[in-house]
C-alpha cells in the first residue's frame, strides 16, 4: 500500500546524522517524515545492568552479518531511535584539521576531503552547543581554531583521574579535558547539581541513560522535532529499498516493511513518497541500502555510477584496554580525560599514532565477563571486585585507511557481508599501546598489567566492533571515484543525500559523532535553501 500523504523529506535513520538532520528542518515548516526501524529503547533497569549490556548483549540487533570467509559475526548495532547514539560513550570531538588533508601514515595514503576544516567549524561550533559539549579549547595541541569556546565547562576529573592528569603533565605531556556531551551542571566541586538531569555516575560509555542525560540523537533532536506538527516518525519500519522514475534520475519511492504489519497479506510493505530522500542508516546499512536497490538504470546499486558504493570501510584501529592502579580508583565519571600527544607521530615514528581517551570505568560484572580472555595473560591474582576497584580503563584509537577491497557486499538472500583487513594500518595504535605501557609505573600503575578490554569489543572480535563505521558512500568532488557530490547529494540522483558517517572520505582517529552531526547541520542547512527555493517559484 501507499501512505497518501505528501512528504517534502523522507529521512531513513534516527541517529546522529537522520536525526540531527530532521531537527534542523523542524523550524522550516517543511513535511518531514522520519523512518526509523527500531522503537524507543526501554527505559528499565538493565539499561544500567552490565551483564545485560555487555555479557549478553540484551539491547544489540538480533542479526547476524557475514566475514569475507562467509563466518556469520554479531554486529555491534542498536536499532532504536536515536541510533547508535543511544549507546555511545558521548566523546564528541572535532577532526583534525590535518585530517581534513593528505595525510602519510605507515600502511599508505589517508586521502583529503574536497572540503577543509574552516568549512565545517562554523558547524562543528554548533553541533558542540546543540549537543550540550562540555569542554574546553586550547588544551590540546592538535585541535583546531574555534570560533566560539564550549557552551559548557568542561566535566571535572575526580581525585584518581586528576592525579593521572598531573603524572602526564610531569611527562612532559599535554592530557585535556575529555569533550563530553552531558545535561551536567556542576558545583565547585564539580558534583553533579539539580539542575542537570546528569549524577555523574559510571554507565555513561556504552549504556543507555536512563535519565536522558546523554546527549543522543533522540533526546537532543527526535524528541524536540517531534513537537512541530510537520514532523513525523515511524518506527519499526525497515527501509527495503528505494524506487526511482523511468529516468533513474529521482527516487519516487522509499519502501519499507512496517513490523505491526508483518503478519498481514502485503507483509506489511509500505511506499512513502517525498521530493528529497535521505538515507542515514550506518555505513554499512546505508551501503546496503543502495546496493538492494538497483534497478535497470541502476545494475550495480543505486548511486553506484562510481562503483565506489560499499567499499573503502574504514572503522578505527581500537584497542579498550585496563590498567590496574597501585591505589583504589574510586572515580565514578572516568570519562574525562584525553591525550593526542602522539597523534601526527611522535619523536620515534613519522607516521601517527592515534590517541588516549579513558574508557568508562568497568566494575566487577565486566571483569567477570573478561576473565576468560585473561587467561593465557597472568592477570593479577585479585577478586573480581578488587580488581574493579583498582581499574583504571583506557580507549586507544588509531586512523584505519579506506581499502577498496574492505566493503560491504550482499549475498543472494539479502545478507550483509562485511571484508575486512584486520591488520590494516596497526602499527600506530600498536606503538600508542607501547608507550602506554611504558608510562604506567610513573603513573601509578602496575607496570606488567595492561589487560584488553575486549567484551568491550565484543569479546574481541574486530570485525564486530562496527560503532565507528565509516565511508562507504564517501563524497567528493569526482564523480569517476565518489557517490555523493560535497553537499552529501548523490551524483546520479537529483533527490538523494546520504548524511551519516558514510560520506567520510577518511576518519582520523577520533570519534566520529560530532563530524556526522555538524555535517547533517551543514546539509540541512543546503535542503532547507533548496526547498526554500522551490517554494519561491
Amino acid at each position: 500500500m501507499t501512505d497518501d500523504r505528501h512528504y517534502d523529506v523522507i529521512v531513513i535513520g534516527s541517529g546522529a546524522g537522520g536525526g540531527t538532520l530532521a531537527h534542523r528542518l523542524a523550524p522550516t515548516g517543511a513535511r518531514v517524515l522520519i523512518l526509523e526501524r527500531g522503537d524507543y529503547l526501554p527505559r528499565e533497569r538493565d539499561n544500567w545492568d552490565s551483564s545485560a549490556v555487555f555479557v549478553r548483549a540484551k539491547y544489540r540487533a538480533p542479526e547476524v552479518w557475514y566475514d569475507r570467509h562467509d563466518n556469520a559475526f554479531p554486529p555491534e548495532v542498536n536499532y532504536y531511535v536515536g541510533g547508535n547514539t543511544k549507546f555511545y560513550g558521548a566523546a564528541l570531538f572535532r577532526l583534525r584539521p590535518e585530517g581534513f588533508g593528505e595525510l602519510r601514515h605507515h600502511d599508505g595514503i589517508s586521502p583529503a576531503w574536497p572540503l577543509d576544516y574552516a568549512d565545517f567549524e562554523p558547524y562543528y561550533t554548533q553541533a558542540e552547543h546543540l549537543y550540550r559539549v562540555h569542554g574546553r579549547h586550547g588544551e590540546d595541541p592538535t585541535e583546531g581554531p574555534a570560533s566560539a569556546p564550549y557552551a559548557h565547562p568542561p566535566v571535572r576529573h575526580e581525585p584518581r583521574i586528576q592525579r593521572l592528569n598531573d603524572d602526564l603533565e610531569k611527562q612532559g605531556l599535554h592530557p585535556f579535558h575529555l569533550p563530553m556531551g552531558v545535561d551536567l551542571v556542576q558545583d565547585a566541586q564539580g558534583r553533579a547539581t539539580r539542575d542537570g538531569a546528569c549524577i555523574r555516575c559510571d554507565r555513561v560509555d556504552g549504556f543507555p541513560c536512563l535519565l536522558l542525560a546523554k546527549s543522543d540523537a533522540q533526546v537532543i533532536c527526535v524528541d524536540p522535532a517531534l513537537r512541530y506538527d510537520n514532523v513525523t516518525l515511524v518506527t519499526g519500519a525497515t527501509v527495503r529499498r528505494l524506487e526511482t522514475d523511468g529516468s533513474g534520475r529521482t527516487v519516487t519511492a522509499v519502501v519499507a516493511e512496517l513490523a505491526d504489519q508483518a503478519d498481514e497479506a502485503d507483509q506489511g510493505l509500505v511506499r512513502y513518497r517525498g521530493d528529497i530522500v535521505v538515507v542515514a542508516c550506518g555505513a554499512v546499512n546505508s551501503a546496503a541500502l543502495l546496493l538492494r536497490s538497483a534497478g535497470d538504470r541502476h545494475p550495480d546499486g543505486l548511486a553506484n555510477s562510481s562503483g565506489v558504493v560499499g567499499r573503502h570501510y574504514m572503522r578505527h584501529n581500537n584497542l579498550a584496554l585496563m590498567a590496574v592502579s597501585l591505589e583504589p580508583n574510586d572515580t565514578r565519571f572516568q570519562k574525562t580525560l584525553a591525550l593526542n600527544d602522539w597523534y601526527l607521530g611522535a619523536d620515534d615514528w613519522d607516521y601517527p599514532l592515534g590517541g588516549v581517551q579513558m574508557l568508562g570505568k568497568s566494575d566487577a560484572e565486566q571483569i567477570r565477563g573478561e576473565a576468560p580472555h585473561w587467561a593465557a595473560l597472568a592477570a593479577p591474582d585479585l577478586p573480581f571486585e578488587t580488581l574493579a576497584h583498582h581499574a583504571v580503563d583506557f580507549w586507544l584509537c588509531g586512523e584505519d585507511l579506506p581499502r577498496p577491497d574492505n566493503r560491504v557486499t550482499l549475498d543472494h538472500e539479502g545478507g550483509i557481508h562485511l571484508a575486512l583487513d584486520e591488520r590494516n594500518n596497526i602499527a600506530g595504535v600498536t606503538r600508542l599501546r607501547h608507550k602506554l605501557q611504558g608510562m604506567l609505573s610513573s603513573l601509578g600503575m602496575h607496570r606488567n598489567h595492561l589487560l584488553p578490554h575486549s567484551l568491550y569489543l565484543h569479546k574481541g572480535m574486530p570485525i564486530g566492533a562496527t560503532a565507528h563505521q565509516a565511508g562507504t558512500v564517501r563524497f567528493g568532488d569526482d564523480p569517476r571515484s565518489s557517490a555523493l557530490d560535497i553537499q552529501c547529494k548523490a551524483h546520479d540522483l537529483d533527490n538523494l543525500y546520504v548524511v551519516d558517517t558514510s560520506f567520510f572520505p577518511s576518519i582520523g582517529a577520533v570519534n566520529p559523532s560530532l563530524t556526522a552531526i555538524a555535517n547533517a547541520l551543514r546539509v540541512g542547512d543546503h535542503i532547507a535553501e533548496r526547498l526554500g527555493a522551490r517554494a519561491a517559484t
